[in-house]
């Protein structure tokens, strides 16, 4: 692996594997959550038209040019970052990444394909209003965050995107698609010096600009007691129980490794905890899931079961006597190391791609600021021990103090 900064403050990752396939990704640190309530849903609007075309490219004549030789394109935008890639063989890569990288960088915003996507972005938004698990992560954020902007939806409100202007996409392309806040990696079976000279070629011509400010929040405080929140959803077949701990995000990288394995140890697949006891054993849920969710000021845990209306007060109860039991039992050798494997195992299947191994070197360099993370994953989670985990479900895993939100089919 190569690692380069260029004067103008482009972050670059080069590493070569013996993989027939070059991924090329750009992972800028915008997302919703840098967005005031008036253009929420603006970061992932301008991903979409990203791809209308630039000052030098015509509508469509990168897709082609991608397409044509049998390579993919595509974007993510989330509270913390936007991430776009390309994926071609190694021969092809010379000629399309200049192309990604001036689409991405000089994007045009043209009026009349504003419009047209416009209504794209409202008819997705109206999709996930349709989908009950969407929704349901939704009401759960808004109970997770008051005053975190994680609350939000990242797709916006219908009502924003219906007014939003070019003009206003326009400045937030300038404000923060800047040279300083872009990391560009690439993976592939080419010379790292070959990727690296491409891409330094391309992004040098960029004029430099200075680094935009972000927006300063500082973590929300845990639940003081249980919260209750109730509603009614009609669409719904089956309840959901879901409850949730307000807990460390990406700036206190250890904790995530403890939260990491505590999420493992309650739900972490068919032998865990929770769902041996619950489903399997006790037949009280459909499904039991535990999602460990750091985003980079703060993160939550969040255990989530579908289940019967009448079964909810004898499944909170249950957990939360887990939970007591993880504040005062040590997790037991055989149980750690079975949790430390899924764990390991997980990540290093997540090496197994060009694309996969870029997009992990973005995220943690541009978003978890951690690039070493991304190297040494799997030694990391074993240097973490019972003793780290008691103290980490004493520290954020009260049975005493959460939110629950409960949605009852009507």
């Amino acid at each position: 692996m190569q690692v380069t900064q260029l004067a103008n403050g482009v972050h670059i990752i080069v590493e070569q594997v013996p993989l027939e396939a070059v991924s090329l990704n750009l992972w800028f640190d915008v997302g919703s959550a840098v967005e005031g309530d008036d253009i929420n849903g603006m970061a992932h609007f301008l991903e979409h038209m990203v791809f209308k075309g630039s000052e030098k490219l015509k509508l469509g004549e990168f897709e082609q040019a991608v397409e044509s030789c049998g390579g993919i394109t595509n974007a993510a935008t989330s509270y913390d970052y936007t991430n776009y890639f390309i994926t071609v063989a190694p021969h092809d890569f010379e000629r399309l990444a200049p192309l990604q990288i001036e689409v991405v960088m000089r994007t045009a915003i043209p009026e009349a394909e504003f419009e047209r996507e416009r209504l794209v972005v409202l008819e997705e938004i109206r999709r996930s209003h349709d989908n009950p698990e969407r929704r349901i992560y939704r009401q759960a954020s808004q109970l997770a965050y008051v005053n975190l902007p994680y609350r939000r939806c990242v797709l916006g409100p219908s009502q924003v995107i219906e007014t939003v202007q070019p003009d206003q996409m326009r400045h937030f392309h300038r404000t923060w698609y800047v040279p300083a806040n872009l990391t560009v990696t690439c993976v592939g079976n080419l010379p790292e010096g070959q990727m690296l000279e491409v891409i330094q070629r391309c992004c040098e011509e960029l004029p430099s600009q200075p680094s935009p400010a972000k927006p300063e929040y500082a973590p929300e405080a845990p639940f003081a007691d249980i919260e209750k929140h109730a509603i009614a959803d009609a669409r719904l077949k089956q309840a959901r129980l879901v409850m949730l701990w307000r807990v460390p995000g990406w700036q206190d990288f250890t904790e995530t490794l403890k939260l990491t394995i505590l999420s493992g140890v309650l739900g972490g697949g068919f032998t865990s905890r929770l769902v041996q006891d619950l489903r399997e054993e006790r037949r009280l849920v459909e499904r039991i899931t535990v999602s460990y969710m750091p985003q980079v000021w703060q993160g939550t845990l969040q255990i989530t079961a579908k289940l019967p209306v009448e079964n909810i007060p004898t499944v909170e109860q249950a957990i939360r006597q887990h939970l007591q039991r993880l504040q005062t039992e040590l997790v037991s050798a055989s149980e750690m190391a079975k949790i430390r494997s899924q764990i390991t195992s997980r990540f290093v299947f997540a090496y197994e791609s060009p694309r996969d191994r870029a997009s992990i070197y973005g995220y943690y360099e541009r978003v978890v600021r951690h690039l070493p993370a991304a190297l040494h994953y799997p030694e990391l989670i074993q240097t973490i021990d019972s003793v780290a985990i008691q103290s980490a479900a004493q520290q954020y895993l009260s049975p005493d103090a959460y939110g629950v939100l409960t949605v009852i089919p009507k």
